[in-house]
């Protein structure tokens, strides 16, 4: 079995339907791999840890954060 995992963020315009939006390109992404071969398996969450800055002489200071990152999982058998 062969994995494929690709990061998926949403575009959208808060102007239309943010719930159709999102569900629209997410199925765009699972036709176009599907297209390909690939079955989508699940959504995963990943959390990064990203390190801050201690500035100089305390100008600039940037904390620690977390940023989340949503990834497709696709299998091919």
């Amino acid at each position: 079995m062969k994995y494929k995992v690709i990061p998926f963020s949403t575009y959208i315009d808060h102007r239309a339907g943010f719930s159709k939006l999102v569900a629209l390109q997410l199925e765009q992404l699972i036709n176009k791999y599907s297209e390909q071969g690939w079955t989508y398996l699940r959504m995963e969450t990943v959390s990064n840890h990203v390190s801050g800055n201690k500035g100089f002489f305390r100008f600039q200071v940037k904390p620690d954060t977390v940023m989340v990152s949503n990834m497709l999982v696709f299998i091919k058998k």
